[in-house]
């Protein structure tokens, strides 16, 4: 993974190559991403308004959303909160109260996922319009060594950096595919 940022007319590197993962099925042709493939999306997308983690802020420009118990992800490509945010109470045990609908076993509970999510940028896939089924929760979060299930991963240092880097007021993009994918972007 390589940063560029625009100087004038021309593009210059801003950081990077950085080592990362993608999907550990490879990526998705434009179109062709489905919930729960392993694959990572091509194509150019923006990043969503609010940083979450759960970790404090490394200090980034947006909006920062610490996460705690009950934080979830919607994976349930038949729920109505499909590929969102969804924070829900917990009880003294540590358990969402109640037990949400969109939990099919495939939706993400935010705040057990501490390696992962110490803080994490949503990739704006599939997020307007939300297409059911077509992927959900695609991040871009800290590096656990080995393939993603769909998310964009880095080391820990370099997604700091870059979350602190981006700013919100450039509209930063993320360019995903191959080599020869990203040229037609």
């Amino acid at each position: 993974m390589s940063l560029w940022q625009k100087s004038g007319n021309c593009w210059e590197a801003a950081a990077g190559p950085w080592s990362s993962f993608i999907g550990y099925n490879g990526f998705a042709p434009p179109g062709g991403k489905q919930e729960g493939d392993g694959k990572t999306p091509t194509g150019i997308y923006g990043f969503g308004s609010v940083i979450y983690g759960n970790a404090a802020n490394p200090g980034v420009h947006e909006a920062y959303q610490p996460i705690d118990c009950g934080d979830w992800w919607d994976e349930d490509s038949s729920s109505s909160t499909y590929n969102t945010f969804q924070d829900l109470s917990c009880d003294s045990a540590g358990q969402t109260t109640p037990d949400p609908a969109f939990d099919n076993g495939s939706s993400e509970k935010l705040w057990e996922e501490t390696n992962a999510y110490p803080s994490f940028a949503v990739i704006d896939y599939n997020t307007s319009p939300i297409v059911k089924g077509a992927g959900s929760a695609i991040f871009f979060h800290a590096s656990l060594g080995h393939g993603t299930a769909g998310c964009v991963s880095v080391a820990l240092a370099n997604l700091d950096w870059f979350l602190r880097w981006m700013e919100p007021s450039q509209d930063p993009l993320i360019v995903m595919g191959t080599t020869s994918e990203i040229t037609r972007f």
